[in-house]
């Protein structure tokens, strides 16, 4: 029985940085389940988008995918886009099996990475003194996205027993500037600003210059590549893959060890 290949979907950008990361993080899944075939495409602005990249995999032969996005916000909603790609493919390629699992979103083990990151950026600019943190995001997640980064920033500040807040890039809600704004009229002077991005895109890039003018001392990379990223990627790949089994009316999985056409 061969595996669904697994297509990582992370969002599009201009930013050569982002198809860097992707490739990266494709390159540290292969190394950790050789058995895995692991895929790219993009939601938007890089190709291949996901109609050219699933058309390309049927035709090498690909009967089943998963498609797993690469967004650290969400908990459980993927874009809406999705359901139009996916619906749009099944009608092209109807040999095609297709499952969208959950996204990444923002799982306890990424903030030992942004942890991580965060203390090189504080080594590099020779810091002597921190008393206020930021937890940065693209943007606002889903419902439970959302209560999950406002947890991380809590658990952040218990940590490291400093006052902890939120900030996105988009303007969907308070900003980096405003994060700033809001640490300093508690006092605080020595902000540092902890990224929760997978890549160094254009919303990075917005959220490290508000940053930078409003005097944070430190700002840390993204996430990129890391281990603890791929670990998450392959566990939601797992969870979805289950759902392409077909088993019988007791549960049972059925004896010719095919997937089920569910798409």
């Amino acid at each position: 029985m061969t595996a669904p290949t697994l297509v990582m979907v992370p969002p599009g950008s201009r930013d050569q940085r982002v198809v860097r990361i992707a490739h990266a993080l494709k390159a540290e899944i292969a190394r950790m389940r050789p058995e895995v075939r692991p895929a790219i495409t993009f939601l938007d602005s890089c190709v291949p988008n996901i109609a050219q990249s699933l058309r390309k995999l049927h035709s090498a032969g690909v009967r089943e995918a998963v498609l797993v996005p690469l967004d650290l916000v969400n908990a459980a909603d993927v874009d809406p886009r999705f359901s139009g790609v996916v619906s749009q493919a099944a009608t092209e390629q109807p040999g095609l099996t297709i499952q969208v699992a959950r996204p990444v979103g923002p799982e306890a083990t990424l903030l030992s990475v942004l942890d991580q990151r965060l203390r090189t950026a504080l080594a590099q600019a020779r810091v002597l003194e921190l008393d206020g943190l930021i937890l940065s995001s693209p943007t606002t997640g889903d419902v439970r996205g959302t209560a999950l980064l406002a947890r991380r920033a809590r658990q952040w500040s218990t940590h490291h027993r400093l006052p902890c807040l939120t900030a996105v890039a988009d303007g969907s809600g308070p900003s980096v500037a405003q994060a700033i704004q809001g640490l300093r009229a508690q006092g605080r002077r020595h902000i540092a600003v902890g990224s929760f991005f997978l890549t160094g895109d254009e919303r990075y890039a917005v959220q490290a210059d508000q940053a930078r003018r409003g005097g944070a001392i430190a700002i840390s990379d993204p996430l990129g590549a890391a281990p603890e990223v791929a670990e998450i990627v392959l566990a939601r790949y797992a969870f979805a893959a289950m759902e392409l089994l077909a088993f019988d009316d007791e549960g049972n999985f059925s004896a010719d060890g095919h997937f089920a056409a569910t798409a």
